[in-house]
């Protein structure tokens, strides 16, 4: 039986002390735990960032991609192996910056993998630049005079690029944002969680004490998740009060129903033997 324990692995974990991402993390574990997944069952896909070195602090397979290309990556594993339980993590510099042209086309395929960024609204790896999702009049180090440009908004570029289940988490509430991870995981489609992540070195502004005076729970309200235009207003929803939990959610085919080849077991485990691919050589020699 997996367990939060059996999970670690012995690399030393580097993240400042603090940190959300270990929120995250744990979040990851107890997700895995709770659906009764097997170590051997789970990808986890990460990018470059303070967030990548995840996939060295969780027994589970793990891939670190270059700069921005989580999502095709996971993508990619998911097809080969459609068993797998895919989860990317990403940062907002990774998935919001070089990786942004991913995640619209991600979200209209639908394939069955999780997307999770570690938005901290800064770059914490290479020392406090600003961030595409950096608060307009942030400063930081590049910005001395504060961000000129209005920031990215991912939810509302989710939903409007038809993604299928858009949620956003905080690393604060590890419990809350395990059971988002529970719900996207299991969920048949592509799945974002935006994560509300403090960083407590350079960003001295989104603090833990921050979101504890405006986070509140969306299904403590009678917020409707299958409705797309309150999905937009939540999505938008910046201030004295910002809701956490699933914004939008959908059924609708995913990515690899598209191939009939892809259907039934997954193509990493069927035999290649037997296949005539002369035709294939004659017509591209």
């Amino acid at each position: 039986m997996t367990t939060v324990q059996k999970l670690g692995t012995s690399v030393k974990n580097t993240w400042c002390p603090g940190c959300g991402n270990f929120g995250i993390l744990m979040a990851f574990k107890t997700a895995i735990t709770q659906l009764g997944l097997s170590p051997e069952e789970v990808v986890a896909v990460s990018g470059i960032g303070c967030h990548g070195k995840i996939t060295n602090y969780v027994k589970v397979n793990g891939l670190h991609v270059i700069h921005g290309r989580v999502l095709p990556a996971a993508t990619a594993v998911k097809l080969a192996n459609n068993g797998l339980t895919v989860v990317g993590f990403a940062g907002d510099g990774d998935c919001y910056n070089i990786g942004m042209g991913h995640l619209p086309h991600a979200a209209r395929r639908n394939p069955d993998v999780t997307l999770v960024v570690h938005n901290n609204m800064i770059y914490g790896l290479t020392t406090g630049q600003a961030s595409p999702t950096s608060k307009q009049g942030h400063r930081t180090r590049t910005t001395p005079r504060g961000v000129f440009e209005p920031d990215v908004n991912p939810l509302a570029l989710a939903l409007a690029s038809d993604a299928s289940f858009v949620a956003r988490g905080y690393a604060g509430d590890m419990r809350h944002l395990a059971s988002l991870m529970v719900e996207a995981m299991t969920f048949r489609g592509f799945a974002l969680i935006d994560v509300l992540q403090p960083c407590v070195t350079w960003n001295r502004v989104q603090t833990y004490e921050f979101y504890k005076d405006r986070v509140y729970k969306l299904e403590e309200t009678d917020h409707d998740p299958l409705d797309l235009s309150a999905a937009h207003s939540k999505a938008l929803e910046w201030g004295d009060r910002i809701p956490v939990g699933v914004l939008y959610r959908r059924e609708r085919p995913v990515y690899s129903e598209s191939f009939p080849q892809m259907q039934g077991a997954p193509m990493a485990r069927r035999e290649v033997g037997g296949v005539d691919i002369s035709r294939l050589l004659k017509e591209f020699s």
